[in-house]
C-alpha cells in the first residue's frame, strides 16, 4: 500500500525537498502541500493524506492548531502528524502531542531518519524514542500548564486492569512491545493487545498519547535525568 503524504510548511524550498525525497520512495507519494495551517486541514481531508509532515510555526493558522483540528476530527482518525520543528527542544513539541500528533522530527534530521518517521507513523507507532520519551517529554510534562491538565484522564485510569496499567508504565518508559514482553514475561501479542485496550479505554489515538497520558494522570512521575 502507498503511503499518502501531506507537506505543510510555509517554506516552498523546504517543501520542494522534502517532495524529491518523498517521491523517490515506491511506498509513499506526496498527494499535497500546505503553507498553513488551515489549508493543511482542508488538503488532509481532500487529498486522503495518511501522514501529514507538519510544520510548527506558520501564518494564520499554525501546525499545532492545525494538528488538533486533525486529531479532534472522526473522518480523520487514521491521518498520522509528525511534526517537524527547527528546534528539537521546543516547548511546542510537547503541546504538539498534547493535540494528538504521532511523534516529532527535527527539520535537520537525516533523509532515512523523515523517511523511517512516517512509515513508523503510518503503521500506527509513536515516533518516540527511549531517550526522547523519558528525558524530553517528561521534562517539559512536568513544566506544562496547569490550564492544560486533564484531571478526567486519572480517573480512567481506574477502568484499567493491573496488567494494562504495568504495560501503561513501559510504553512511558519508551520501550517497544518486545521489550515490554520480556520484562513482564509475555508474548509481545499479549502486550499489544493490552497497548490497543488501554488506547481505546484512556481515548488516545496512539503510543504518543499513552505516554502523555500517563504522565498528565500521574501514574508516571517525571524524573531527571
Amino acid at each position: 500500500m502507498t503511503i499518502r503524504v501531506l507537506l505543510a510548511d510555509d517554506q516552498a524550498l523546504l517543501r520542494s525537498a522534502f517532495r524529491v525525497l518523498v517521491d523517490s520512495e515506491p511506498d509513499m507519494e506526496v498527494v499535497g502541500e500546505a503553507s498553513d495551517g488551515a489549508e493543511a486541514v482542508r488538503l488532509t481531508k481532500e487529498e486522503r493524506a495518511d501522514v501529514v509532515l507538519m510544520d510548527i510555526r506558520m501564518p494564520g493558522t499554525d501546525g499545532l492548531a492545525a494538528t488538533r483540528l486533525i486529531s479532534e476530527d472522526p473522518s480523520l482518525a487514521h491521518v498520522r502528524v509528525v511534526i517537524l520543528t527547527t528546534f528539537e527542544v521546543d516547548d511546542y513539541v510537547v503541546r504538539s502531542l498534547r493535540a494528538g500528533a504521532s511523534g516529532f522530527l527535527g527539520k535537520g534530521s537525516e533523509p532515512d531518519e523523515l523517511l523511517a518517521a512516517i512509515r513508523v507513523a503510518a503503521g500506527g507507532e509513536a515516533l518516540l524514542s527511549p531517550a526522547a520519551t523519558k528525558g524530553l517529554i517528561a521534562r517539559f510534562l512536568a513544566q506544562g500548564d496547569d490550564e492544560e491538565h486533564d484531571p478526567l484522564r486519572t480517573e480512567r485510569l481506574a477502568a484499567l486492569t493491573v496488567r494494562e496499567r504495568e504495560v501503561l508504565v513501559q510504553v512511558a518508559g519508551g520501550h517497544s512491545n518486545d521489550e515490554i514482553a520480556e520484562r513482564l514475561e509475555v508474548s509481545p501479542l499479549t502486550v499489544k493487545t493490552h497497548v490497543n485496550r488501554a488506547m481505546a479505554k484512556l481515548g488516545a489515538r496512539d503510543r504518543a498519547q499513552l505516554v502523555v497520558i500517563a504522565y498528565e494522570s500521574g501514574l508516571v512521575r517525571p524524573r531527571a535525568e
